[in-house]
């Protein structure tokens, strides 16, 4: 029987699986990830409010594995040979057919100083923190930003941190407590989240000025010290730091013969196939992909790439071409606890919504409709 191996238990990796099944491919499926369970990062902005809790992010796999026909090898990839038909993990090797890479990324750690910032999107553990140093603050400076990989621009995160702002905002403004604050946003650009539209970047600023946020822009960070953040061009006094820095590809690609691309990511064609390779597929956050500037590393952008990886790989297994690309579209809700503000953007149209209470809770109501087939 044809063994696909799977590398990673994430967004891509999961809608992998889904659509490999609803193409009608019975193959054996082995997926090589340390835990058996999806943690659904998109909702880790609701962990500081108390919205949500760890418990409520953490969704076990095991019976969703066992549904798909999905062996699970429990492990941690250290090496991809021999044209990635050979896995080195460090729970033993894999052989495989065809190979579907969808690890993830990992955040750039180089920044001087980067200890004394917080990481939110890292997982539940850096929500978890955010939440109790807010609770244990009295009052003082709460400093937010994000940056990008030099070398790969589009390798940024800065969605959730918008959300992270202005969910803190309103937080503690349900709490009495925002007069004892200064919020502060910094990033390199003088117009943060160009990926998310000219319309939308107006709005964003436009709003941290109706509430107060004081913005520091278009000077990259240099460092972080206990105590501040130091720019480019000036510092500022900050008691917490929430700093997202751009995405490259995981430290297993060292010693692995993956082909890589400038920012250090596995290198893909349009197709999603891996440059240079056979039945070696990409999605998700560890890939690099042709498309437009402004095509982000997003779940939703993953799951579109798993969809073509699957497609392709049925073709190939009825002996047609592999010819399906995926659409590139970068959809999301700016949450802001109370309100929300849509943004959608592909090839044709850019929409930016006016903010509004309706979209908080199509977000809550899309994260239960997405893990529904998993839980």
């Amino acid at each position: 029987m044809t063994r696909i191996l799977i590398l990673g238990s994430g967004f891509a990796a999961l809608t992998a699986i889904r659509q490999l099944r609803k193409q009608r491919v019975d193959a054996e499926i082995i997926v090589v990830s340390p835990r058996n369970e999806l943690v659904y990062l998109p909702s880790l902005i609701w962990l500081p409010s108390g919205e949500r809790t760890g418990d409520d992010l953490r969704v076990p796999l095991a019976d969703f594995f066992r549904r798909e026909r999905v062996v699970w090898h429990p492990g941690s990839v250290l090496q991809v040979l021999e044209g990635g038909r050979r896995v080195v993990t460090d729970n033993g090797e894999l052989h495989n057919d065809y190979l579907i890479v969808a690890t993830g990324g990992r955040y750039l750690r180089k920044l001087p100083g980067i200890e004394h910032a917080l990481i939110p999107c890292e997982g539940i553990a850096s929500a978890e923190a955010i939440r109790d140093r807010l609770a244990a603050m009295d009052g003082g400076t709460i400093a937010i930003g994000f940056a990008s990989n030099p070398k790969e621009p589009g390798a940024v995160r800065g969605g959730p941190m918008f959300e992270f702002l202005f969910g803190i905002d309103t937080l503690l403004r349900r709490q009495g407590r925002r007069g004892k604050f200064k919020l502060v946003f910094f990033n390199p650009s003088q117009e943060p989240g160009q990926r998310l539209g000219p319309s939308a970047v107006q709005k964003l600023l436009s709003r941290m000025r109706a509430l107060g946020i004081e913005t520091h822009l278009g000077h990259k960070p240099v460092r972080f010290d206990a105590d501040k953040v130091v720019t480019e061009g000036g510092e500022f006094a900050a008691d917490l730091i929430l700093f997202m820095p751009g995405l490259t590809g995981p430290a297993w690609l060292d010693d692995s013969i993956l082909p890589r691309s400038e920012g250090g990511f596995v290198a893909a064609d349009a197709h999603c196939r891996a440059i240079g390779l056979e039945r070696v597929y990409v999605a998700g956050d560890v890939g690099s992909y042709p498309g437009p500037d402004w095509m982000a590393k997003q779940a939703h952008q993953a799951d579109l790439q798993a969809e073509a990886v699957a497609r392709n790989i049925a073709a190939e297994l009825r002996h047609e071409p592999a010819s399906h690309g995926f659409k590139t579209e970068l959809a999301c809700i700016v949450d802001t606890l109370d309100s929300g503000l849509l943004i959608y953007r592909s090839g044709s149209r850019t929409i930016t919504s006016p903010r509004s209470r309706v979209f908080h809770w199509l977000k809550r109501k899309f994260e239960e409709r997405y893990l529904k087939p998993y839980r």
